[in-house]
């Protein structure tokens, strides 16, 4: 089965708990690891991995000595991906949940990261959830670090991550199906208002 084929299955079976219909775009993978000193970061966190575009942008880049943690809650995204990185030691396949971040990257060896890229349903969280991840991502994320999240729905969502963070940039793919685009968020406030 390809990773159009088991995405959408997945999509049609479980509706928003998936973020899109299909993985992202080689596009959209490209956009959402910009910005990131490829010489100088030592470690970053991918959230809700899938299938693994957005991993396989990131392996592109990160040197050998970047530790990657990809987490992923679906166990057969996890197997896919365990198979197509398993020649990348620096690429870490987690299978867990977005509120064992810090749990998680002690386990790895890590403590705080400077870049964390999420292809998370974010907006279609409950709110406690939402409230739970953004806290998990304060607790692990270097106060000069970066929150990069893809949308499917461009700048529609601007003001549910500016609630969160102070500073907010959207960039828009048009070359994914369908368009989409990347919020890069910076500067995690202590108490967001939801």
């Amino acid at each position: 089965m390809n990773d159009f084929t088991l995405f959408l299955g997945k999509f049609l079976r479980h509706g928003t708990k998936i973020a899109s219909i299909a993985p992202s775009s080689p596009a959209l993978s490209r956009l959402s690891v910009s910005g990131i000193d490829w010489d100088t970061v030592e470690g970053l966190v991918e959230l809700g991995a899938g299938t693994g575009p957005i991993t396989q942008a990131i392996a592109e880049r990160a040197r050998p000595d970047c530790l990657v943690i990809a987490i992923e809650r679906d166990p057969d995204f996890c197997a896919r991906l365990r198979r197509r990185f398993a020649n990348q030691p620096h690429i870490r396949i987690v299978e867990g949940d977005v509120r064992d971040l810090e749990a998680i990257l002690n386990h790895h060896g890590m403590s705080r990261v400077r870049h964390v890229i999420s292809g998370l349903p974010v907006p279609s969280f409950p709110r406690d959830l939402r409230r739970d991840l953004f806290a998990a991502v304060g607790r692990i994320l270097e106060p000069d670090g970066t929150y990069h999240q893809i949308t499917e729905l461009p700048w529609v969502y601007r003001g549910l991550y500016r609630r969160y963070f102070n500073e907010v940039r959207f960039v828009f793919e048009p070359r994914n199906l369908p368009p989409a685009g990347a919020y890069f968020c910076r500067g995690l406030k202590t108490q967001p208002g939801e």
